[in-house]
Parts: structure tokens; sequence; C-alpha cells
């Protein structure tokens, strides 16, 4: 019955106009140009928080493509620089070619990181699907050993997450978040209440070791409790920020966390690809399906 009711909704969505749908993600998507989505960034400046810079899109498939892509992240580092923007970036593997090879994707990466590391800035590898945990924890260590301006996503609904944690050093800087994609029920947990235990398991364990931990949730629960443990571990806020989504409505945590003046860094993704991106997220992720569509009709 509950697999019947996603597909319906996966089939709503398929013939949802493609311009009801840019309606939906104007809100959570910040332009298509780099400067839509910088001047997006300095209006968020201006309200105290940070933010990180995501361009659209993954598994690409041409070469041109990944170093078109690559050559746009070192421009929007440039960019950063001249308007002298609190913002770093976020690259999926697959986006920079991974699904290629994977000397591509590192080579791509090492341009950008190379950039990145000319401005004083910082690059985030984010985590997709779990065919590529592997090859993103091992290029991240091996990136480390090069330049602290990078940084890995770890996501708590992975059984393997606690393990690769206590593998890193505490040079490292985290993004711990729940995870989007689909997984298997053999590698993650599927059930609300366990991920949101392993994500605090993960937590304290990151804070123990002293690793730099971006807390990305827009779960009030793990915010309360994440300050928490934050308050009783008697955490410095040099060693943590918080990190949410560009558009979900969470003013009301957001202002209580700049009360305790905690860093928050907000995710602002970008670009052309913004309908295929979306439309790839619904079908992997049946929740996100349903979340739209009351959208839609709220709309």
């Amino acid at each position: 019955m509950f697999k019947t009711l996603n597909h319906i909704v996966i089939s709503l969505i398929s013939k949802v106009p493609k311009t009801i749908i840019k309606k939906f993600a104007n809100q959570y998507v910040a332009g298509i140009t780099i400067g839509d989505v910088l001047d997006k960034v300095q209006n968020l400046n201006d309200l105290g928080l940070c933010a990180t810079v995501d361009i659209l899109g993954e598994h690409t498939k041409e070469i041109l493509e990944t170093q078109k892509i690559t050559n746009d992240y070192c421009d929007i580092l440039t960019e950063i620089d001249k308007r002298k923007l609190n913002c770093n970036i976020s690259i999926k593997p697959s986006h920079i070619g991974t699904d290629i090879s994977n000397k591509l994707f590192t080579d791509n990466l090492n341009m950008i990181q190379k950039t990145a590391n000319s401005y004083n800035n910082f690059v985030r590898i984010d985590m997709e699907n779990s065919k590529l945990t592997n090859i993103s924890l091992k290029t991240y260590q091996l990136s480390l050993q090069t330049s602290n301006n990078i940084g890995i996503v770890l996501q708590a609904y992975l059984h393997r997450t606690y393990d690769d944690l206590n593998k890193l050093d505490s040079n490292s800087n985290i993004r711990i978040c729940k995870g989007i994609y689909n997984e298997s029920e053999k590698i993650s947990f599927k059930k609300k209440e366990e991920i949101n235990k392993n994500y605090i398991r993960l937590l304290k364990l990151a804070l123990s070791k002293k690793i730099y931990v971006g807390i990305a949730t827009h779960d009030p629960l793990l915010i309360s409790q994440s300050l928490k443990i934050i308050k009783s571990m008697n955490i410095t806020d040099e060693m943590f920020e918080f990190q949410m989504l560009y558009g979900v409505p969470m003013k009301k945590y957001i202002n209580r966390i700049l009360d305790y003046k905690y860093k928050i860094r907000i995710y602002v993704p970008f670009g052309p690809n913004w309908y295929d991106y979306s439309i790839r997220r619904i079908k992997e992720n049946p929740n996100i399906s349903k979340y739209v569509i009351q959208n839609l009709f709220k709309k």
C-alpha cells in the first residue's frame, strides 16, 4: 500500500507543469547565474549568516562538462573574494567526474582546491549515494594531507558512518546530515528515531575528538539536543556551526541559535539544472515528493 502511494505521488509530480515546479523551486534555488546566487549570499551575510554555494547537478557524463563546472567553481571562488563574502563552496563528486573516472574527479577537485587555497577559502566534498562513499572519503583524506581548507559530509542514516568518523583525525572538518538517498535497509537506518539517535551519537563523537562539526539539520528536536550537548560538553563556538538549507522556513530556530551567538551557515544551491535535480531528488526519496505535493496544493 505504501509503495503504491509513493508511485502515485511520483506520477503526480511528473505531470505537474515545469512552470509550477519552477515557482515552487524559486524558494529553494537561488537563481541561475553566479551573480544571482552571490547577490543572495550578500543578503544572507547582511543578516549575520554565513553561506555555502552549490552548483546544482550530478552524474556528469562528458569530460568537457566536468571541466566547465570546475571552472565555474573557480570563478565563484574568485567572485566571493572580490565581493568579500562570508561564503565557501560544496561540490558533488559525480558532478565533476566520478562517473567518468576517479582520476578526472581528483584532478578537477585539485584545481578547485588550489584556487580555494589561493583565496584562503574552503571546499566541502558533498556526500552522494553509498556507491560513492569510499571514493569521497578516500579523496578527502588525501586532500587533507596538503590543505586544511577542505571538508567532508557524513550521513547519519548509514550504519558505517560511526566507524568512518572514528577513523578521522582531529584536524578534520565534517558536516553531519541525516542523508537523503533511498538506501537499502541492509546498510542504512530507516526509522526517524534510529537516524536521530545515530546523529546525536555522531555529534558527541566528533566533538569529543575535537573535530570541527557543521550541524546540518532542520529537525527542532536535533537542534535542541545539539544545543544541550554543546553546553554540557563545554564546547567553544570555534568548534562547530549550525547549517540549514536556503529557503526552508526556520526563522524561529535561526533566531534562537543566533541568540547564543553561534554561527549559522546557509547551504545555497543554484544553477540551470534546477529542474532535473529537483525531479531526481523527488524520485529518489518519496518523502520529498509528498512534501512537494503538499506545498503545491498550499499554493
